[in-house]
């Protein structure tokens, strides 16, 4: 795993966070899937630069 993938897939999980807890305060559903889009991309691009 190098520091690029991991700092991708940290910042999707933060992001995922993000989405959690502006669902909860029930922010408008446009913020929420924009966030939601961010998240999905930055842990799809972490988890495909892993070299395994």
């Amino acid at each position: 795993m190098n520091g690029l993938s991991t700092a991708l897939i940290v910042v999707g999980l933060f992001l995922v966070g993000g989405v959690v807890s502006f669902s909860k305060q029930k922010l408008p559903k446009g913020v929420i899937a924009v966030l939601g889009i961010g998240a999905a991309m930055c842990l799809a691009a972490g988890v495909l630069r892993l070299e395994v």
